[in-house]
């Protein structure tokens, strides 16, 4: 399994930046000849092509061959993957800054990586596991704010996977973030309610720099409230069940920005790389009418329609009286493959 471990760099920011401005005139370049194959009917380049008409130019960009080879190959392979002739050009004033690497010429140092005959310092907020090899696809990679970061591409064993003992089942929302089968509720921090105004203000006076700050902000609270709550998860369950709401669906909708800013995708892919590290088991499950079926008898006897909403409790005919949410990750374990029918009964609840 691949893994990427970012490092904020601390040192040779300057080089990487214009190491960045030779990327993109590579870049640029493979689109130039990728034109010419259109206009003259020729066969389109592939990523080997494009190395063989960039060889011996390292030298004269002042980047690594390796960095070289990289961008041919990640151009070929972008343009196949978005299904276009041609892509647009990088531009070093609207384009970020980007340094790809091939894994065989990097190596790791006590303080940093060793690359181009340099030593880039970053800031090792964890170390790289013992023994780990390098991969193709590490880079350097700049944000909005200027600052470059750097991206090491490893592979790492999977886990073994745990024997399924305890299962839970998360049904998302908006008004809570997230809603476990067990009873419990996640809170949803709405990241970008609490600076928009913030946003806002700065956004109407004009100031780029402040906006950029607010939106980092948002985006690494974000980032870390998912990676807390994804890795608490894969620890304390073997098994894990999400439902498939759309986020794209309901994006489309008056719901939009609180959708966007919940990021019920990232959890999912975070749930879904750490439940493989950790041996748990992930599972994605359809949660079509799972608030209004009973989880006790399996009857659909819950509140529907628009106006059902409103309605957080309910009781089923059976008697049991249900929490909406609750209910509804409690269906989704139900339907969920590490656990059996509601009729063997699952012991975490």
């Amino acid at each position: 399994m691949l893994i990427v471990y970012r490092y904020r760099v601390k040192s040779l920011t300057g080089l990487l930046s214009k190491q960045a401005r030779a990327v993109n005139f590579v870049f640029n370049y493979c689109n130039d000849r990728q034109k010419d194959a259109l206009r003259f009917g020729r066969r389109w380049l592939t990523g080997f092509d494009l190395n063989k008409l960039t060889t011996g130019s390292s030298k004269e960009l002042g980047v690594h061959c390796g960095t070289v080879n990289a961008v041919c190959e990640q151009y070929a392979k972008s343009r196949s993957q978005k299904k276009r002739a041609f892509l647009r050009y990088r531009s070093h004033k609207k384009s970020l800054g980007w340094v790809p690497m091939k894994g065989r010429d990097v190596k790791e140092t006590p303080c940093g990586l060793h690359f181009h005959g340099r030593e880039f310092k970053v800031f090792k907020s964890r170390p790289l596991p013992a023994g780990a090899k390098i991969k193709d696809g590490t880079n350097f990679a700049q944000d909005a704010r200027g600052n470059w970061f750097l991206n090491v591409c490893i592979e790492v064993p999977e886990g073994q996977v745990r024997a399924i003992r305890n299962g839970v089942g998360i049904d998302l929302g908006l008004k809570d973030f997230a809603t476990l089968s067990n009873g419990e509720k996640i809170g949803n921090p709405r990241h970008l309610r609490r600076l928009e105004e913030t946003l806002a203000s700065a956004q109407r006076a004009g100031k780029k720099r402040l906006a950029t700050n607010v939106h980092a902000k948002i985006v690494n609270s974000r980032r870390d409230f998912l990676h807390k709550l994804s890795t608490r998860m894969v620890r304390e369950f073997d098994y894990i069940a999400v439902g498939d709401v759309s986020s794209a669906r309901l994006a489309r909708t008056t719901m939009a920005k609180s959708v966007l800013d919940a990021s019920w995708s990232s959890l999912r892919q975070m749930l879904a790389y750490k439940a493989i590290a950790h041996g748990a088991s992930y599972e994605e499950v359809n949660e079509a009418w799972s608030t209004q079926t009973c989880n006790a008898c399996g009857v659909v006897a819950g509140p529907k329609g628009r106006a059902g909403l409103n309605e957080r409790n309910w009781t089923c005919g059976c008697g049991a009286e249900q929490d909406r949410d609750v209910n509804a990750a409690r269906n989704i374990l139900l339907r969920g493959s590490g656990h059996g029918t509601p009729a063997e009964g699952i012991p975490i609840l």
